[in-house]
């Protein structure tokens, strides 16, 4: 399993005597926003919107007001960026 995430580049191998240690090569942030990418693209036809519906739906009951606010900005923020 290493040596299939190395060689795809997740991973680097470094070695230590006889050990071989493994580091990531992508930041946890870049790994994640990866992640969602290919997620979006699989489940929900490439649909921001459509993979935030299906979100929402699943959690929205258990968002607290400062959570929700902090969407709300995140959306108002995108935008303005977008315009």
């Amino acid at each position: 399993m290493m040596g299939i995430l190395e060689t795809k580049g997740f991973l680097q191998r470094h070695r230590d005597g006889v050990r071989h240690l493994y580091s990531a090569t992508r930041s946890r942030e870049k790994a994640g926003r990866s992640a969602l990418t290919h997620l979006m693209s699989t489940f929900f036809e490439g649909s921001a919107s459509k993979m935030f519906a299906a979100l929402l739906d699943e959690s929205a009951c258990q968002l607290s007001d400062d959570e929700l606010a902090q969407l709300q900005q995140s959306i108002d923020q995108a935008r303005k960026q977008g315009n």
